[in-house]
């Protein structure tokens, strides 16, 4: 990355350390309602900063509730696309709002969502590619969230069809990729090779366990994850800043699953 804006503007969304980032969206509000977790902007934020997140992500109205100002600090990426489950098609994702109001906001990054093999494809293409020149002029780090869905998708973790929505957002200029994870390390590094820009892994649907997440975590990281990008089974858990550092300890710092755990006590 050799613009100066953008070189400036990751660091504050990524550890100095590692170089890999953990980020907590929290932008579930617009699809989902205020649902568990996201009542509290404010405080969900906070206990997530206190785990040591590097970044949190959240639609341009939350912003004004919740941050920052107080506590520890943490980077602010906004989310520019938008659906509902309440709209005829949820996979249909159109922006929001533009990179300049994000630029105004003094964000350090803007994300964008696009459902590969979703009816409504080529138009979130052509939102990608054109909100990645934008973020071009004026030096604003992208986040391209790229997932396999549609009528055609049976399997969203097929490793050559995550490896495929990864490579286009590359392809149209994101800096970095949130996609699924495949399931297992051997996969993910494919997926991982065909990508030229660091690749953070989905959440995905709250996890039953912790144990079962955290393993989640450390085989997409021994894959070649960059880091996470997760927002449920971080603020819905019964310990947010708790269970954000047990991610960090696995994405920052290499623990193994048995130590990241021992955050949890």
């Amino acid at each position: 990355m050799t613009d100066i804006g953008k070189s400036i503007r990751i660091e504050r969304i990524m550890h100095r350390d590692s170089r890999n980032i953990v980020l907590i969206p929290m932008d579930h509000g617009i699809s989902d309602g205020p649902i568990k977790g996201l009542i509290d902007v404010a405080d969900s934020i906070n206990k997530v900063a206190d785990g040591g997140a590097d970044a949190i992500l959240m639609q341009k109205g939350i912003v004004k509730h919740g941050h920052r100002g107080y506590g520890h600090d943490v980077g602010l990426i906004v989310h520019i696309s938008a659906s509902t489950i309440l709209g005829p098609d949820p996979n249909n994702k159109v922006q929001v709002c533009s990179v300049e109001e994000v630029v105004k906001m003094g964000a350090d990054a803007v994300s964008i969502h696009v459902n590969v093999g979703s009816e409504t494809e080529a138009d979130q293409l052509q939102q990608l590619g054109a909100v990645a020149e934008q973020c071009n002029y004026w030096g604003m780090p992208l986040l391209a969230m790229m997932y396999p869905r549609g009528k055609k998708v049976t399997n969203p973790h097929d490793p050559q069809l995550v490896a495929h929505a990864a490579r286009i957002g590359a392809e149209l200029g994101a800096d970095v990729v949130k996609t699924v994870y495949t399931g297992d390390p051997d996969s993910f590094k494919d997926v991982v090779n065909g990508c030229p820009v660091p690749i953070v892994i989905a959440g995905g649907p709250k996890t039953n366990t912790d144990e079962e997440f955290l393993h989640m975590i450390k085989g997409a990281m021994e894959g070649g994850a960059r880091g996470v990008a997760i927002g449920r089974n971080v603020f819905q858990h019964e310990s947010p800043t708790k269970i954000t550092k047990a991610i960090t300890e696995i994405v920052h710092h290499s623990k193994t699953v048995e130590e990241a755990l021992e955050m949890l006590k």
